[in-house]
């Protein structure tokens, strides 16, 4: 199983490295579409859609994209915009409520909402972080990587104490300390070899917490439908949301983050026009 696991990951960190080091951005983004898309079929397949609705769910998600990619690429950025604040609320107001009191969802209409929220935000920000600074999304997804290998070992090795034993059993509170430990010395590796301040290690423990709820987040939704894995595209690893469950909660805030002075704007835009209507 380990071996299998290490060997996916290798393949799979050598063939988006490619594609990210070299696809063009129409390309990049048609990629980060594909994959999109096989999350929402994932998701359609938690939330116990029928094989009409799942493929009805994921072509809508395929379809969209295309459009804003292929034939109005100028709104582009106000997409993401409104994405990325709607993934923001979700995920710091939302989902802690979701994992507080693991309300059974079985409403077709709010699991189909839900998905998208969590994975078409986590599309925009891969082609937005790309656009950005390509070493921005290296640097927050390599934090993510980290603390999930560092928690795997050691939750594997030490693990004693469940973190959430009515959501997912398998994790605890010494694999959330190793993943703790492994990106405090990332981020402070970091800081010091870009000359920021320590100060900076505080973001990368954010990234850090957000990851460990959307991983948690995925395992409520999974436990919900009494499945294992999301699915099985990737062998040792189960489907693509288990792949990026992590990433789907935190590389959004971190887009969130880079945009405040947009969002501030925004809202003195709109109180400017809400008291002087």
């Amino acid at each position: 199983m380990l071996k299998t696991r290490l060997i996916t990951s290798l393949v799979l960190f050598l063939s988006i490295g490619a594609a990210f080091v070299y696809l063009p951005p129409l390309y990049w983004g048609l990629l980060v579409l594909a994959v999109t898309s096989l999350g929402a079929w994932e998701w359609a397949g938690m939330s116990k859609f029928n094989k009409a609705l799942s493929l009805i769910y994921s072509a809508f998600v395929l379809l969209l994209g295309l459009f804003v990619i292929l034939y109005t690429p100028q709104s582009m950025q106000v997409v993401i915009i409104w994405g990325v604040l709607a993934s923001a609320t979700f995920w710091l107001l939302v989902v802690p409520f979701l994992l507080a009191f693991t309300p059974k969802i079985n409403n077709r209409f709010i699991m189909a909402l839900l998905g998208l929220i969590a994975i078409i935000p986590f599309g925009l920000t891969l082609i937005a972080l790309r656009e950005i600074n390509p070493l921005l999304l290296v640097v927050f997804a390599m934090t993510v990587w980290i603390a999930d290998s560092a928690a795997y070992f050691a939750g594997k090795h030490f693990g004693k104490h469940k973190l959430a034993p009515s959501i997912s059993p398998g994790k605890t509170w010494e694999g959330v300390l190793g993943a703790f430990v492994a990106i405090t010395i990332y981020a402070a590796l970091l800081s010091y070899l870009t000359h920021q301040s320590y100060w900076f290690v505080l973001v990368f423990w954010g990234v850090l917490i957000l990851s460990i709820m959307g991983d948690l987040f995925e395992s409520l939704i999974k436990r919900q439908a009494g499945i294992k894995d999301s699915g099985n595209l990737l062998p040792g690893h189960g489907g693509v949301l288990d792949r990026i469950d992590g990433l789907t909660s935190s590389l959004p805030l971190v887009m969130f983050l880079l945009t405040l002075p947009i969002y501030y704007n925004l809202y003195l835009y709109i109180k400017a026009v809400v008291f002087h209507a």
